[in-house]
């Protein structure tokens, strides 16, 4: 049976705004299912451990999919949300891949989590599959590669454009911007239309734009197990 492990962000403030994030129920509730139901035994880590928070957002009526949907009347999963582990009890050799689902916290603590940035190091050095959608390939900003380059630099990467943070008028509230800190690292960054599927895969780096491609990122990492 295949372990993989995936990482939700504890951080819930949204900048200074006063409002709240976290991850984005879709990005989490899509590739969960995919891969409990190829048969993977799936673990949860945020920072903290415990109930990592969700962006309120995300329950919004226009976000829901059958996916969100199966989450909300599925008290096993949830009952696994509420309990994560924290993110330092891990180690990349328990598991074959990771998955770390967006959402705007992860800009603020697993960007700069040093115990993420060295878990995502030990999978790639292990040649294990790393998967990050929408905002979450920010957790490959201080990542390097074994000759202390931006793990980034030369691959093809995704993750939420800047238009499409513009869209929903956060440039001015994010730390950074995903899109420029990518491509200011030297990756190769593509994108599609807002709002519209896109992954890439670079070797065992996969990324995806955006929510729309949260299962389409799950099912390219399925398909390197």
């Amino acid at each position: 049976m295949k372990k993989i492990l995936m990482v939700l962000t504890s951080h819930d403030q949204l900048g200074n705004t006063g409002h709240k994030t976290g991850f984005w129920l879709e990005e989490f509730a899509a590739p969960y299912y995919l891969f409990k139901d190829a048969g993977a035994q799936v673990m949860l880590v945020s920072p903290l451990g415990g109930q990592p928070p969700m962006d309120p957002k995300s329950h919004a009526p226009d976000a829901q999919t059958d996916a969100t949907r199966r989450f909300n009347a599925d008290a096993q999963a949830q009952a696994a949300l509420s309990n994560t582990l924290p993110l330092g009890q891990v180690s990349a050799q328990d598991f074959d891949a990771v998955f770390y689902p967006g959402g705007h916290g992860p800009l603020w603590d697993l960007a700069e989590d040093a115990r993420s940035i060295a878990l995502i190091e030990s999978f790639l050095r292990q040649d294990k599959p790393v998967a990050a959608v929408c905002h979450a390939p920010a957790v490959l900003r201080h990542v390097k590669a074994p000759d202390g380059q931006p793990a980034v630099r030369g691959r093809k990467v995704t993750g939420f454009s800047n238009s499409e943070e513009a869209a929903a008028q956060l440039t001015d509230v994010v730390p950074f911007s995903l899109e420029d800190m990518l491509t200011g690292h030297g990756g190769d960054y593509s994108r599609t239309a807002d709002w519209q599927s896109h992954v890439v895969v670079a070797g065992r780096l996969i990324t995806g734009q955006n929510p729309a491609s949260s299962e389409a990122t799950a099912e390219a990492l399925l398909a390197q197990l």
